[in-house]
């Protein structure tokens, strides 16, 4: 049973009803354009004061420091501890993972860039917006949900966004999967479903229980047999947008 000094609303992430249960209001306001009026739940989630140190000593050990050190408040902290039990729980209840990556849809359809962290995913959707204007609207800026939905793999919007805060509560059938490399010149080609496959699992938010884990290989399986997956070298210019869109979706501007 909950302690009376838990926050409780309901959400909807990628496609499943969510019951979340926080000692912040942090969460509640982060989530805020998924909230829904549906109250039947098919996940509950819930924090406590334990999920919230352990986000603290995993931020301090990534930055080398100490977790008394730690810059975030614990309202902070309480939102990617949300964020955790949902990317856990996805592929058991949902056929669904969290990719890192910056995903757009464009005319009812989605495309999922990733890559390394600082290589430049997000300057590239950016480039798709300017390039196509009111036709290309951003699903998710950086964990977006990936799932499969009557054999169909659909991309959803989450509020973990990234930085710039670019998310929406969509979800659009997911065309292909792009990762990207810099490069002085623009390249792109089609990858293999094994190498698609190696590329995804890197990239993919992997669960700590062998049951989590399991399931997260079998969607990704699925998806790189699935969905046109490529690899691509590109720059910051406007063509780099033009060749990836007129490849990944089979026709010209």
């Amino acid at each position: 049973m909950l302690a009376c000094d838990h926050i409780t609303g309901y959400y909807e992430f990628g496609g499943i009803i969510m019951r979340v249960s926080t000692l912040h209001e942090d969460t509640h306001s982060f989530c805020e354009a998924f909230r829904t009026d549906r109250y039947e739940p098919a996940v509950e989630i819930v924090t406590d004061i334990k999920d919230i140190s352990s986000e603290k000593e995993m931020l301090g050990h990534e930055q080398g420091a100490a977790a008394s050190d730690c810059p975030f408040t614990d309202g902070f902290l309480e939102t990617i501890a949300v964020y955790r039990k949902i990317a856990e729980l996805m592929p058991v209840v949902a056929d669904s993972v969290v990719i890192h990556g910056s995903c757009v849809a464009v005319d009812g359809e989605s495309f999922l860039f990733s890559a390394d962290s600082g290589v430049g995913k997000s300057t590239h959707t950016r480039l798709w917006r300017e390039l196509l204007g009111k036709r290309a609207v951003m699903i998710n800026d950086d964990k977006p949900i990936i799932g499969i939905r009557d054999g169909q793999v659909r991309a959803y919007g989450t509020p973990w966004a990234g930085k710039h805060r670019l998310f929406a509560d969509i979800s659009a059938p997911l065309k292909g999967v792009c990762f990207i490399v810099r490069s002085k010149e623009n390249r792109i080609q089609r990858m293999e479903p094994h190498e698609a496959f190696i590329n995804l699992v890197r990239q993919t938010y992997r669960p700590s229980s062998s049951q989590a884990f399991s399931k997260t290989v079998k969607i990704l399986d699925y998806i790189a047999g699935k969905t046109n997956v490529w690899k691509m070298g590109c720059n910051t210019e406007p063509d780099a947008a033009r060749i990836a869109y007129e490849t990944m979706k089979g026709q010209k501007i």
